[in-house]
């Protein structure tokens, strides 16, 4: 894969699987904050799989818009945009209604200094929007850096893992869970909290991140020795079937490959596909953040592209000299501080 037209193609094709579940669907599905890293290329599969279907569905994507050309190329690809400001009650209100909604909206990155947005933007307003759509289903997209740091052996936490959040942004998306939760019951709203970790797509991404160190010959920091990885594809397909099982109480789904990812191992693989020398800083750490997707597996089944396919992927990405989003995932960050 060596152009933006193919990683498009290749990340908004929908499966079989998802068309069907689409048909299932009653109503629009709006998403909201879709001006981030996933939410324009959920927006076309979603178009992609009801135009599939022969049905008459709307995808309806709200955000800002203050910049750039994504609401063009949102609308040219069949997506209605509506311009908004979550924060401001007048904008939230003149929504329409949606049967299915899916929240993407959040802060991470700058959240140290500025940990009063970070909060309002994960915590307060999914309160806000869960009071606006009380008879919509929500999926509700939140973060495996709710879970502790735990040991390599333990496979990762699955869904009945007490939480443990590190760091102010982790304990904001914690609040959205419990937000979302309170609502869900005081008002029978069908909810899934969808905890991701890390979505990969050929712009960004942990596989990204340690390519470009090892084609410049940067050393690789491997403190934090282990990650879970997701083809953002995947992960976006995930996101939409899990509006069918949206439930009050909300139900929970970690959303991650089935790999126990080494850096170490990772960093050697992209060495060996560039044939460069790479060199390491920092010990393994003996826990890391690990999350177990099993029952998302179950339900959906495996991811359809593998982490060698990913690596490939990558590998070829950046000796193309392909279009990247620079923005570090800090996926090395063991105190929460982002």
């Amino acid at each position: 894969m060596n152009t933006m037209q193919e990683l498009e193609e290749v990340m908004t094709r929908p499966s079989e699987r998802l068309i069907e579940d689409i048909k299932q669907l009653n109503g629009d599905i709006m998403i909201l904050g879709i001006g981030g890293k996933m939410g324009p290329s959920m927006a076309k599969l979603a178009k992609r799989a009801i135009d599939a279907g022969n049905l008459s569905k709307r995808v309806i994507g709200v955000s800002r818009f203050s910049s750039g050309t994504l609401r063009t190329e949102l609308e040219e690809a069949g997506i209605e945009t509506i311009s908004a400001d979550l924060l401001r009650e007048e904008d939230l209100l003149r929504l329409p209604e949606a049967e299915n909604m899916i929240y993407m909206a959040g802060h991470k990155f700058g959240t140290t200094g500025n940990e009063q947005y970070t909060w309002a933007m994960n915590t307060y307003l999914p309160g806000r929007v869960a009071e606006r759509f009380p008879n919509a289903r929500h999926v509700v997209f939140s973060t495996g850096n709710v879970y502790p740091l735990v040991p390599l052996a333990q496979g990762g936490c699955d869904e009945t893992h007490p939480v443990h959040p590190v760091g102010e942004y982790a304990q904001s998306c914690l609040g959205r869970e419990r937000i979302y939760s309170y609502f869900s019951r005081k008002n029978g709203t069908p909810v899934t909290l969808f905890r991701l970790n890390y979505a990969i797509d050929m712009k960004y991404g942990v596989l990204l991140e340690i390519a470009k160190q090892v084609y410049q010959e940067k050393p690789v920091d491997v403190r934090m020795g282990h990650v879970n990885v997701i083809w953002q594809g995947d992960a976006n397909e995930y996101a939409l079937r899990s509006l069918l099982l949206s439930e009050s109480p909300p139900a929970v789904l970690n959303i991650t490959g089935p790999e126990t990812v080494s850096i170490r191992w990772l960093a050697q693989q992209f060495a060996a596909r560039f044939n460069k020398p790479v060199t390491f800083v920092g010990e393994e750490q003996p826990t890391a953040l690990l999350n177990n997707s099993s029952k998302a597996h179950h339900l959906f089944g495996y991811p359809s592209v593998s982490l060698n396919t990913m690596i490939a992927w990558t590998a070829d990405w950046i000796k193309g000299d392909g279009q990247t989003i620079d923005k570090p995932t800090h996926f090395q960050e063991r105190q929460g501080a982002f």
